[in-house]
């Protein structure tokens, strides 16, 4: 007979230590729990992100109870704890503020706990990297539950994404005379559903991206949040991950550097968010994987576009979905991936995926017949960006992509608000906006502000993009000729500080470059001449994070977050 598993939730119930075992059970009695809880079956702690500020994971307290049916079925004990929810609707300044603090709610309320392992409950952007983040620093085995998008929002016959809508607003109200009764109209028809953004913005992209992990169950990812199928998926979860505690296959099993790899390609083949790159890397950073920036161009940037999705295309994730889903996807890739990694069902890669089927081809293109041929993100070097900065080439202008204008500088956020629509402004077509002190430590943290608005004069001559530049990040449901994550930043003394107006910049995606034309004696002067700004916080939480965070390049993480403490906690609490 095999020997039975030691489990860590012994060490809390089943301890050579009588007074603690009392002390760690008797209080869980009051919630009426019988005493086989307490003899060796797995404890399976459910992270909920669940909260009303978060609305594209309110619906998270159904699936939660949906998940403890699987785990009781297969012999666990199911117990919820909430953490940290960031909603990228409602938090200021920006939910990526946050993520890093968010983790840590999620690495200690595991390490802290008689766990033996994990179900993440995540939905709008940042709860899924913050919680995969956290678990990974203990390294217990550990599921995701994706939430799921939203249906397809219609609005007078025309179907509209709940992310992209929001970028339209000021062209829609300028050219087609959208009055406020039309937006508040729009605001119900968009959002008509429980769960996150509709597009392939980066709630669906980071979704996609723990599925193409091996993080999920095949085919979790694709399932609109009202389908009861999503149901069905969570259920299963509860059972699984129960046995991946008796098989012991941890975080660090499933999350080798090929998984990474898998990720990246999948991501360039869906359209995925840039904003994949600061999680993917902050989360291989906790797992002990050395991914860097130039490895997103190398592995991905090559790989075509398939998925007919907004940004990078017309349709939304529920038409991804009855068309077959990432499955599809996936089995398309099969000759890209790595089809051997492993995922949490025990199976490889390619053995998950290989009776996937395609229902409409307008949706899920064919590697002999893609959307775009090199759709992934690339990476730009150059003055203006010494550790690199990234655009998305299949959401951008191909006439933008070999560009030279004259740059348009802001100084804030505040500052491009207050002077972008003053009819006197020197900006035109070619011109380049270049936008400074939104980057990690400048905003601080890192908002999604990079796909600025053009200014309204622009708008009514019918120009629809021009180059933007910034040390900041865009909403993975935006388009445009965005360059994003320029590092070093700004506010630390990056190049981008040194820009003025009417400095010629160029873009040349296709030779991956980035250059302020001004000479290296003229930026040493101004260099000479620069003062760092002030710190927008001197204490809490907002303090820490501007004196540890790290730049875009390493993926925004706390420089002491770095890697794990292991799920081992020596001292007991009397």
């Amino acid at each position: 007979m095999a020997e039975k598993k030691h489990l860590r939730s012994s060490e809390w119930f089943k301890s050579d230590d009588k007074k603690m075992n009392f002390t760690h059970r008797s209080w869980l009695r009051n919630q009426g729990y019988p005493d086989d809880y307490f003899e060796g079956k797995p404890v399976i702690g459910i992270c909920n992100t669940w909260s009303e500020l978060t609305p594209c994971n309110g619906h998270l307290r159904d699936v939660a109870e949906i998940v403890k049916r699987g785990i009781l079925e297969a012999g666990g004990v199911p117990l919820e704890f909430p953490v940290m929810s960031l909603g990228e609707t409602l938090i200021r300044p920006t939910s990526m503020l946050f993520r890093n603090l968010a983790s840590m709610d999620t690495e200690e309320s595991i390490r802290g706990n008689p766990l033996d392992g994990i179900v993440l409950l995540t939905g709008c952007d940042k709860t899924t990297p913050s919680t995969v983040m956290g678990a990974c620093s203990v390294d217990l085995p550990t599921i995701v539950v994706p939430g799921g998008p939203m249906l397809s929002g219609r609005f007078r016959g025309e179907k509209i994404g709940s992310g992209s809508m929001n970028w339209m607003v000021k062209e829609r109200q300028k050219l087609e005379g959208y009055t406020d009764a039309d937006f508040i109209e729009a605001e119900v028809c968009v959002a008509r559903s429980i769960g996150h953004c509709n597009t392939m913005g980066t709630a669906s992209t980071m979704a996609t991206m723990v599925e193409a992990l091996g993080l999920t169950l095949p085919g979790f990812s694709s399932i609109p949040a009202v389908d009861s199928r999503k149901k069905l998926f969570a259920q299963l979860s509860g059972r699984r991950i129960v046995e991946m505690v008796k098989e012991d296959l941890k975080l660090s099993k499933i999350l080798t550097r090929k998984a990474f790899e898998n990720a990246i390609i999948t991501n360039a083949a869906v359209g995925g968010s840039t904003n994949l790159i600061i999680h993917l890397t902050a989360i291989a950073g906790r797992i002990g994987v050395d991914l860097k920036l130039e490895d997103f161009d190398r592995i991905g940037s090559k790989v075509p576009l398939l998925v007919n999705l907004k940004p990078s295309g017309k349709h939304l994730m529920e038409d991804f979905f009855y068309a077959g889903g990432l499955p599809v996807v996936l089995k398309e890739l099969k000759e890209l991936l790595h089809s051997d990694s492993v995922t949490v069902n025990g199976k490889g890669f390619s053995e998950n995926y290989e009776d996937a089927v395609c229902y409409d081809t307008d949706v899920i293109s064919t590697l002999k017949k893609p959307l775009q041929t090199e759709a992934g993100i690339a990476v730009l070097k150059g003055n203006l960006c010494e550790n690199g900065a990234v655009i998305k080439p299949s959401a951008a202008s191909k006439e933008l992509m070999q560009h030279k204008g004259k740059a348009v500088v802001f100084e804030s956020i505040e500052d491009y608000h207050n002077r972008i629509d003053d009819p006197h402004l020197d900006i035109d077509k070619d011109s380049v906006i270049v936008l400074k002190g939104v980057g990690p430590k400048g905003y601080p943290g890192m908002a999604e502000v990079g796909n600025v608005d053009l200014p309204e004069k622009l708008i009514l001559q019918g120009v629809k993009d021009i180059v933007r530049i910034s040390d900041g990040r865009m909403s993975g449901t935006a388009a445009g000729t965005v360059i994003l994550h320029v590092s070093p930043e700004s506010t630390v003394g990056g190049t981008l500080a040194l820009v003025q107006n009417g400095d010629l910049i160029e873009l040349d995606v296709p030779n991956r470059k980035l250059h302020l034309d001004v000479s290296d004696a003229e930026l040493a002067k101004r260099k000479t001449a620069w003062k760092a700004p002030e710190p927008l916080a001197n204490r809490g939480y907002v303090k820490i994070y501007i004196d540890h965070v790290e730049q875009a390049d390493k993926g925004a993480d706390l420089d002491f977050l770095v890697g794990g403490s292991g799920s081992k906690v020596e001292r007991d609490l009397h």
